[in-house]
């Protein structure tokens, strides 16, 4: 009997999911220092008809203190993973077709703004079906200044830039820098194209985004031949590929041909070459790959449909170049408690980094976990941020300074 209202249980539970629903849990979290106004308004039971729009605004009520996102907090993939969908302005819409653990807003002190200016979402390509952007940190006053470009984790499957954008505004410090966060396609169907993305393709978009950022170099206050790039976990590989794989920028195609296996940058100038492009990126002078993965035993795990010699053409320890035909410096951190990514991978890229006579820096920091470089609307990832991820950006941009300046 026992076994048969399990039974009974489970098809209810399992009907019930294939059945439409007609309303969606829904609630909204006030911030201090704002408050979140949703039209229509939540009813007491905080339950919504599905396909309701809501139009949300945010109001910062207290001086000195400043927006810095709304968001809407879910539970994706029908497990307990909770998920920020976040808008860098204050009014913003949400269409309820599932429950939303709550509708928010991030407040934060007003001179974390000041000295610069933000330029969002500039869009520099489109090769599938998300529009591919980054955001550019300004100091005031910036005139050919280096520029530092951050390559956003999430397992190269999740996040954008704006989850950087803590980091962005700790390395414009200072004013020696103009930063940009830049954005990529994620892995396989990530996105909803039809044909599944493949790393060499996520490399291909952080060239492009470079290059398009080396043309708007002006616009910026950029100096298009001082580049530096960091990133955290996937971006920390990515942001390794960057430095380490110059020499694989052309046109021959990614595997089409016996033996070939070169990036082509999914954006360039107009009228540009491969070749041309390849001499421009050549202004990366510095990365900080933060605790990423640059092993080939570890990275077969997420590109296992490559040829042997397709694999090594994206694994950053395969690719680093002697000093003597090019500097490739890389200043790298990780945690004690980071459970993603090993430190023996980590140490033994440094060695390889030595072994080429390059300049290689690991700071182990204690106490840290994996994503202390991330931000995030709520206050257990920002005070991690400001214990681990404000120090270490300084000892980050030192670095960086011994290059540029």
């Amino acid at each position: 009997m026992k076994h048969i209202f399990l039974s009974l249980a489970f098809l209810a539970l399992a009907s019930g999911s294939l059945c439409a629903q007609d309303a969606f849990r829904v609630r909204v979290e006030q911030p201090q220092h704002g408050k979140v106004t949703v039209t229509p308004a939540i009813p007491e039971n905080g339950m919504v008809p599905a396909g309701t729009v809501l139009k949300v605004k945010v109001d910062v009520t207290d001086p000195g203190w400043v927006f810095d996102s709304g968001y809407e907090l879910s539970v994706s993939g029908g497990v307990f993973y909770p998920t920020y969908k976040e808008s860098m302005v204050p009014e913003f819409t949400v269409k309820v077709d599932h429950n939303i653990m709550s509708i928010g807003a991030s407040i934060i002190e007003a001179e974390r703004l000041q000295g610069y200016r933000t330029i969002q979402d500039v869009v520099y390509a489109q090769p599938g079906v998300k529009p591919l952007k980054y955001d550019v940190f300004i100091p005031d006053g910036a005139k050919k200044l280096p520029c530092v470009v951050i390559i956003h984790g999430g397992g190269w499957s999740s996040n954008t830039e704006d989850i950087m954008r803590g980091l962005a505004r700790e390395l414009i410090k200072g004013g020696k820098y103009v930063v940009a966060s830049i954005d990529y396609r994620w892995l396989n169907h990530g996105d909803g194209d039809k044909e599944p993305v493949q790393m060499h393709q996520l490399i291909e978009d952080c060239y492009g985004a470079i290059l398009h950022i080396q043309e708007h170099a002006a616009e910026y206050g950029v100096n298009p031949k001082k580049i530096a790039v960091t990133g955290d976990s996937a971006g920390g590989h990515l942001s390794a590929c960057m430095i380490d794989l110059i020499e694989r920028v052309g046109d021959g195609g990614f595997g089409t041909q016996k033996g070939v296996y070169q990036f082509l940058p999914t954006y360039m100038p107009k009228g540009w070459t491969a070749a041309k492009a390849k001499k421009s990126l050549r202004a990366i002078q510095v990365a900080a790959p933060s605790y990423g993965v640059f092993d080939l035993g570890t990275l077969v795990r997420f590109a296992e449909n490559y040829e042997p010699m397709g694999l090594v053409a994206i694994t950053p320890d395969c690719n680093v170049p002697d000093a003597e035909i090019r500097e490739v410096p890389q200043y790298m951190v990780l945690g004690t408690l980071d459970r993603t990514v090993g430190r023996k991978p980590m140490e033994e890229y440094l060695l390889r980094l030595k072994g080429k006579d390059q300049n290689a820096v690991l700071d182990i920091v204690d106490g840290a976990s994996h994503a202390f470089f991330d931000w995030k609307p709520d206050q257990r990832t920002k005070d991690t941020f400001a214990k681990y991820g404000v120090p270490y950006a300084a000892k980050m941009r030192q670095f960086f300074d011994e290059v540029f300046y």
